[in-house]
């Protein structure tokens, strides 16, 4: 099976924030072929492992030089290596404040690779996460999975014997803007989760992330209003008149 552009999903997590941390990432080539890749760190943040995912892809097809596409969920990634870093590495790898930059060893290595493979190269994406894209659900399984320490399987073979729909890309958007440290975020209405067929609303996000975190497939959502509640609902392909919503 032949595809046209080398593409790569990669994802991290972490059990705490530092923590126990796994990254998984998911390499299609352009001959039909898929590799699973992974792996632990048992003290860590989840930006290093979103980093650690991106960068074993990079190891992984460097001598290739094919053009490649990644799909990440990481803005941090997403903006570190296409714009930050690259001014972080004239001004000596220090902050406009000049305070050493945050992850310095992981952005060094990551650059030095992007420079090796070209930048023209690599295309960078973002895929928003746990949105039902095959992908990125099974790169956060392989991430949470390494982060609990639990064992992976991974596959390694042709793409027409893989059982994940890995070709279903996301559509390309324009990335989210970063918010602002400083910015006030609007109070939220509630927050809305989904697992199986079950829908839940929750007062506020910690009760949400208990329930969502760590399970494969969930989503979930901040709400504006019970308007928008229904809008969030119908971008899940179900029909606000007919869906219960269980009260957290």
């Amino acid at each position: 099976m032949k595809i046209e552009m080398m593409t790569a999903f990669t994802d991290g997590a972490c059990s705490g924030n530092p923590g126990p941390g796994g990254w998984g990432s998911v390499i299609i080539s352009t001959n039909g072929n898929v590799t699973e890749i992974g792996g632990r760190d048992p003290s860590t943040t989840n930006n290093r492992m979103e980093m650690m995912a991106v960068i074993k892809v990079l190891e992984a097809v460097k001598k290739s030089k094919e053009k490649i596409q990644f799909f990440t969920d990481s803005l941090y990634v997403l903006r570190g290596i296409t714009q930050w870093s690259w001014g972080w590495q004239k001004k000596s790898w220090k902050t406009a404040e000049g305070q050493e930059v945050l992850n310095k060893d992981l952005w060094i290595e990551m650059l030095a690779l992007v420079q090796e493979y070209g930048r023209k190269n690599i295309d960078w994406h973002y895929c928003r996460g746990h949105q039902g894209i095959p992908g990125n659900e099974r790169c956060d399984e392989i991430a949470v999975a390494f982060s609990k320490g639990m064992p992976v399987n991974f596959y390694r073979g042709p793409l027409n014997q893989y059982s994940i729909d890995i070709l279903k890309f996301p559509v390309i958007e324009p990335w989210p803007e970063m918010k602002s440290h400083n910015e006030k975020k609007p109070p939220a209405f509630s927050y809305l989760s989904l697992i199986g067929n079950i829908v839940t609303r929750h007062p506020d996000w910690g009760s949400c992330e208990r329930r969502v975190k760590g399970k494969s497939g969930a989503k979930f959502k901040k709400t504006k209003s019970s308007d928008d509640e229904k809008e969030i609902l119908k971008s899940w392909g179900l029909n606000p008149d007919q869906t219960t919503i269980k009260n957290d």
